[in-house]
């Protein structure tokens, strides 16, 4: 049960400090408390935990450009943000977490400024049929971790030169144009600024937990911590997958999300695994690579595996995503030696 609330603003709009804010939060989450973490990243792209940034968008001429590219404790999509957009967090225990109630907020506080809201795909917000509020979720040990992305004027030209929608699935294909899928609030409500949308969000939070939430500011926070753990959220090796000569690929779509399962196998034993998605379940995945790497690389051993280290699983969502993801696997195996391509 939420006892207190907090509410913090970011001092910067450095996306890898604030990141680290977020991260410093759930650690030291007090018991029975949910915090809101208002902040703003200029120039950013922010890959889910599980994605991977050079399928999602145009890495080089980005950087380029000065953009950084960071990857979030959270699953789910790809984050574009700039001076048009603006980013909250809800830290609470993770008892605590329901993705309707959470998603609520962000719907509750557009909804006082008078946009109509509809709910999107992949836990996303809507309006005029387009998103215009991207969320994900992350638990680790008692907490819980709420990220939404709202676009209110976000430069849309730059975005949609940045994003490649629909990830590796659409290379060497005709994509969906980015503003057919995205919209900024501003589109509805011309006048519309960031300020008015925080002041929304603090409103509905305030209302959702009953609670007038104490304000914090970052300067209570260990600076050295956040220091080391910013360097961290930056570091290429935390935001890039290591390119390793990976001898089995396959993606798909399902409804819980897209995924891409890429294997290296050597004297038909998996020598290491990476799996990329944009699904809401970060840590599923983390499971399901640890269960490939070392295992033969056999339709019957590559079943059994499944059952031995997920067959704990009692959420029957994510063992629904675990069996579609072996039955991915094992199909593209039975398909390759149908064509005499295994190895």
């Amino acid at each position: 049960m939420i006892r207190q609330t907090s509410c913090i603003i970011a001092r910067t709009s450095d996306p890898c400090r604030n990141l680290a804010i977020e991260k410093h939060l759930m650690d030291t989450l007090p018991e029975g408390t949910a915090i809101l973490f208002l902040y703003r990243s200029e120039n950013a792209v922010t890959v889910g935990r599980n994605q991977n940034p050079w399928y999602e968008c145009d890495v080089e001429p980005f950087l380029e450009s000065g953009g950084i590219i960071t990857r979030r404790l959270t699953g789910g999509g790809t984050f574009y943000q700039d001076a048009g957009t603006l980013n909250f967090s809800v830290i609470l225990p993770k008892t605590e977490l329901n993705a309707p109630r959470q998603l609520a907020l962000a719907a509750s506080a557009a909804q006082l400024l008078g946009l109509p809201v509809q709910p999107g795909p992949c836990a996303s917000l809507m309006t005029d049929g387009r998103i215009f509020c991207q969320n994900a979720f992350f638990k680790a040990g008692s907490t819980a971790l709420h990220n939404g992305c709202i676009l209110i004027n976000p430069d849309m030209e730059q975005m949609a030169r940045t994003l490649l929608p629909g990830g590796k699935r659409y290379r060497g294909q005709q994509r969906p144009p980015v503003e057919s899928l995205y919209t900024g609030v501003c589109d509805q409500l011309p006048t519309l600024t960031l300020d008015a949308m925080e002041e929304a969000l603090y409103r509905a939070f305030t209302a959702q937990y009953n609670c007038q939430p104490v304000w914090l500011d970052e300067q209570m926070l260990t600076e050295s911590n956040l220091q080391r753990t910013a360097e961290s959220f930056a570091n290429p090796e935390w935001v890039y997958p290591e390119a390793l000569p990976y001898n089995f690929v396959v993606d798909e779509r399902f409804p819980w999300g897209s995924i891409t399962v890429m294997l290296q196998q050597e004297n038909g034993i998996i020598s290491a695994s990476r799996i990329f998605s944009d699904a809401m379940e970060a840590a599923l995945f983390d499971r399901i690579q640890q269960a490939l790497t070392g295992c033969p690389y056999l339709i019957g051993a590559i079943g059994t595996r499944f059952e031995q280290r997920l067959g704990l699983i009692k959420d029957p969502r994510l063992l629904q995503i675990a069996g579609d993801v072996c039955k991915l696997i094992c199909g593209r195996i039975r398909a390759m030696d149908r064509q005499g391509e295994g190895a």
